[in-house]
This record gives structure tokens, sequence and C-alpha cells, in this order.
């Protein structure tokens, strides 16, 4: 839940964003050779490399490869975006989404190396996928507890794993659905127990909205701030007030609850 480094709006300059009391800011971007825009070489070295080999962009999502990473600078460069709160993200224009059988079995384990915080775990992913399933009945996350002691991306009884992880770089990260096998997981930090209004329950909602393919909806121009990319789809109109928005992006919640837009949104993507 953190923005660490992205490409502002106004500027098309690396900036550092942090979450005010919440966590420590992140530490400047290194400047760029020329003009306001970093090369790519200076972008990819300021950008964290996670745990498993990907790089984190827009603070809590995931890009696999280096050609990833170059194909998302580059996107970064690209005109503005449609101005028409909740979207989608898009691959090659195509809406990055599960299919209709897909997106009701959503199966997931909760890694038992969360010990003595296993179950309050287990609890917040059953909470946050309840804000996703309680607005359309087609999305189903699906928690299996068999799978618990061995909760990794190469079990294959599950869709996705939910691990815990050791970093100041963000509070938890997810993935898209077309994110490779891979990097089907969602890491959590041990902040996500201290983050202040942002309750655990509303951050693995947020995380969540990744994993069915919804973008922050801070990358909108409307936002006036926090510009990511122009790969995402408009499903209703801009809502500040977003779980996917975040609150230090001139948000107007600031603790990331879930909006009727939001809803709206999910079933314009999934159904009702």
């Amino acid at each position: 839940m953190r923005i660490t480094r992205t490409f502002a709006l106004a500027a098309t300059a690396v900036v550092a964003l942090g979450i005010g009391a919440m966590a420590p800011a992140a530490s400047a971007a290194p400047a760029a050779s020329s003009g306001d825009t970093p090369t790519y070489q200076e972008f990819a070295a300021s950008t964290y490399r996670d745990v498993d080999g990907g790089y984190v962009v827009n603070g809590d999502e995931l890009v696999s490869t280096q050609g990833d990473l170059r194909s998302f600078y580059d996107s970064l460069l690209g005109p503005d975006s449609m101005t028409d709160g909740l979207i989608v993200n898009t691959v090659n224009g195509v809406d990055d989404k599960w299919s209709a059988s897909q997106v009701g079995n959503l199966t997931y384990c909760v890694s038992t190396k969360f010990g003595a915080r296993h179950a309050d775990v287990v609890a917040a992913m059953a909470s946050g996928a309840a804000l996703w399933e309680s607005a359309s009945s087609k999305v189903d996350f699906v928690y299996v507890s068999s799978a618990d002691s061995s909760c990794t991306t190469r079990n294959k009884s599950v869709l996705f794993s939910v691990e815990p992880v050791q970093t100041s770089q963000y509070i938890a990260r997810a993935f898209f659905p077309s994110s490779p096998d891979r990097q089907m997981n969602v890491l959590i930090d041990d902040s996500i127990w201290t983050s202040g209004s942002w309750t655990p329950t509303n951050i693995i909602g947020h995380e969540l909205g990744h994993t069915l393919g919804f973008r922050h909806e801070h990358t909108r121009p409307e936002s006036g701030t926090c510009f990511e990319d122009n790969n995402w789809r408009p499903l209703t109109p801009y809502d500040s007030s977003s779980i996917m928005h975040y609150p230090q992006c001139n948000g107007s919640s600031d603790d990331l609850s879930m909006t009727s837009s939001d809803r709206a949104g999910v079933v314009a993507l999934y159904g009702s």
C-alpha cells in the first residue's frame, strides 16, 4: 500500500510519496541525467526489486521481467488517457480479468509462517474478500485451509498464496489476473496491524481489488497527481473516495473504505 516511485502527471518526473505517519517516506529518487524525465536506466535502478524477483511499481503492483519494466516505463511517457470510480487494467488493449468460471473459484491459502498472526490474516482475508463478494455474486474467494502448511506459489492446489514478508517498501502487495504463476501471491508486512485508520480489512480489500484486475483510481487525470500509466479502461465515473484510490494522492477518503462506485465497477466487469 505504498507509493514508492512513480511519474507525476504534471512534471513527468520521478517522485517519492510516503503515507504520512503511517509509514516512513521513501528515499529520494536519483536525479535525472537530463531535463525532468529520468532515463530508463535511472528509472530501473530506482525501482524496488521484490523478494520473488519481480519489480514493484505504483506502490503495490507487480511487473514480472526487465522487458515488462521497459514496457511499463515507455507507457508512462505516452499520451494522456481518457478522463472518463473504478478502472480495469488492460494488456494490449484487452481487459485484464478472470474468466466467468475462474472468478467464481478464486482459491487461496494463508501461510502458517504468519505464526501467531495466522488467524488474524485468515479473518482479514475473509472480510476483505467479502467487500467484493457482497457486490457481485459472480466473485468468490475460496479459502483452502488444507494448503496452509505449504502455502507458496508452487502449491498448485490453490490459485494464489497469502504469505508474510518483511519490507519497508509496502504494507501489502498483490498481483493482476495476467501475472505469471510464480508471482500470484499476496504479500503482507507486519505494518498492516499498525496502519492507523487503514484497517486490515480495507487494506486487504484494496489488494484483492488488484487481483480482480482493478487499477489505482488515482492514475486518472482527475486526480491531478500520482499518474501511473494509460493501460486501463474506465468502468465508472472517477471516484476520489474509491477503495482503489490512495488517500495521499488527492483522495477524499482516509480509510480506504469501499464505495458504491466500487461496487458498481465490479458488477460492470463481472456481473451482479
